[in-house]
């Protein structure tokens, strides 16, 4: 499978957030000319260590909307400061959700979701583990960090239908009584050869903040990667902000490669960061150059730092989702870190139709803008949205595994009209659910005293799971198709490890990633048990990225030994 290559963790979200909350103001036209010729400020310092803390610990968090903010490490308590202390640099954000709980089957027995590519997660994950600290539990989506992982699942035989649906029920390593309910969805992958043009337009900040070798320079590497992969009928153009917003590259064709990469090189960094009206801009010069035969997208590269000239978040939401309605979508590539609004970027991602990708390093530039452009920039399909409904005569309670926030009601499953998920070619999407088997009833709730002698509904089909559904639209077209397959409790494997290689990794990766939010089912599961889990799993790696995995889980025992939290 060829991966999301938008993996965001830390990065452009702090900014972008704080220039988009209620409380923020826009930077006037004359400030900004001002800013333009003063001097680039020096770097900023390196962001404190963050960790994740109680309510009376040494680092508050406070509620803003529907985030948390996670405050750098400062004094020792007793200490307080009012939330609005913390609105300035150094200070990440995430989506608050709580973790996923145990559902009766017999009160809820349908459970559905948007399906989620991105990959922001594991790459925020990675830098803070192997910077020597643990992430903000919030940080952690389970998810995401699955779904960073290439797996060889089964392939669509065809365009027309392009998706295949396959599932494994396995033990719960965690949890002997129960079971593992593991759904693989892989889309249709479409060769270079059919790949169709693309118009894109790269959005750059180009802000003081931006100067440190893990930002600007980064970026540029990537793009230079970018430029290498473009072909004649490609386009490219290339606007930047900073006290102001300039046009650095207007439209120009793959074949001439040389303008493109002469463009890269001279971005630099200088400058406030207004930039008050970049996403404007960049969109209207996609739409002006707008191509229905093309992949038609804006490329939002930040480090957080961007004021797009909307003060209300709501309506930046909606201000790109009617770009998206347009036909130009938004993807993100995020860098640098301590201004990261993780909570923004994922609903501007969503919003847009794109994904949201974070550089940490030049293997992962190679990865977002190399190995996996294909998959994320040519969407195969729109709305993706998945229900399983759990047959009560086998099951007691699931529960869903992450996707803690793309949650839908029963409802908008059928609705067309309901914003979901969205797949590029060749991609996979991972989830997995934890089952209790049906006799197993007695020990998560106390019977109905008026429930008795009520018989299960789907006792005539007793030897079904569950029933797996997958509701979809093709690009360009406004009413969802369906897949759907039944889940037999006769295929289940009879023990972990004759599970493939692939659903045994996913299972490890879901392991880590509860672990580290402190979900209690986990607690008995050592990070000892995951990486001997994966590491048995790693199949044929040819790139590395599993062994990377088992190396990261280890190197988090050690912390963990070290006293970290």
């Amino acid at each position: 499978m060829r991966h999301a290559a938008f993996a965001l963790p830390a990065l452009a979200a702090a900014s972008l957030l704080a220039a988009c909350s209620t409380e923020s103001q826009l930077a006037q036209p004359a400030a900004a000319e001002a800013g333009a010729s003063a001097a680039a400020p020096a770097p900023p310092a390196p962001p404190a260590p963050q960790q994740r803390v109680a309510v009376s610990g040494s680092r508050p968090r406070f509620a803003t909307g529907d985030a948390f903010t996670y405050a750098p490490a400062l004094a020792p308590p007793p200490y307080f400061m009012p939330p609005h202390v913390f609105k300035m640099p150094g200070v990440d954000k995430f989506p608050d959700s709580a973790a996923n709980k145990a559902i009766l089957v017999e009160e809820q027995p349908v459970s559905t979701f948007s399906t989620d590519v991105d990959t922001a997660s594991y790459a925020f994950v990675r830098r803070q583990l192997t910077a020597g600290r643990m992430p903000p539990a919030a940080a952690v989506r389970v998810e995401e960090m699955v779904n960073y992982f290439p797996y060889d699942y089964a392939r669509p035989s065809s365009r027309s239908q392009p998706f295949a649906v396959t599932t494994a029920v396995m033990p719960s390593p965690w949890k002997a009584e129960n079971q593992l309910l593991h759904i693989a969805v892989r889309g249709f992958d479409v060769n270079a050869a059919q790949q169709p043009p693309m118009n894109v337009v790269l959005l750059v900040d180009v802000s003081g903040s931006m100067g440190p070798q893990d930002r600007l320079p980064l970026l540029k590497q990537g793009f230079r990667l970018f430029a290498e992969s473009l072909r004649p009928q490609d386009r490219v153009a290339i606007v930047t902000y900073a006290s102001g917003t300039k046009v650095a590259l207007e439209p120009t064709g793959g074949g001439d490669r040389q303008k493109v990469l002469d463009a890269i090189n001279a971005l630099g960094a200088g400058g406030s960061t207004a930039g008050a009206d970049g996403l404007q801009r960049a969109y209207a010069m996609a739409e002006r150059h707008f191509d229905k035969d093309a992949v038609n997208r804006v490329i939002l590269a930040t480090d957080g730092d961007f004021n797009v000239g909307i003060t209300d978040p709501r309506e930046l939401e909606k201000f790109v989702a009617a770009k998206r309605k347009s036909g130009v979508y938004l993807s993100i590539l995020g860098v640098g870190s301590g201004n990261l609004n993780d909570a923004l970027m994922q609903r501007l991602a969503q919003s847009g139709n794109g994904n949201a990708a974070y550089i940490d390093s030049l293997l992962e530039a190679r990865k977002a803008l190399g190995e996996e452009l294909g998959s994320t920039m040519f969407p195969i399909a729109n709305d993706v949205k998945m229900q399983v409904e759990f047959n009560p005569a086998q099951v007691a309670a699931y529960r869903l595994i992450g996707y803690e926030t793309r949650m839908l009601a029963r409802q908008d499953f059928k609705d067309d009209k309901v914003d979901a998920g969205d797949m590029g070619a060749g991609h996979t999407v991972t989830a997995i659910y934890e089952i209790t088997p049906a006799g197993a009833a007695g020990t998560l709730v106390d019977p109905l005293r008026y429930g008795e002698g009520k018989k299960p509904a789907a006792q005539a089909k007793s030897d079904e799971l569950c029933f797996v559904r997958v509701r979809y639209k093709l690009p360009g077209e406004s009413q969802s198709r369906l897949v759907e397959q039944p889940v037999r409790a006769g295929t289940a494997h009879k023990s972990l490890q004759a599970a493939p290689a692939d659903q045994r990794f996913a299972v490890a990766v879901a392991a880590f990633g509860q672990r580290l939010r402190g979900e209690q089912q986990l607690a008995d599961y050592a990070y000892a048990d995951i990486a001997e889990l994966a590491n048995g799993a790693r199949g044929a790696d040819s790139e590395g990225y599993r062994a990377e995995f088992v190396n990261l889980v280890r190197m988090t025992e050690a912390l963990g030994k070290a006293g970290q939290p």
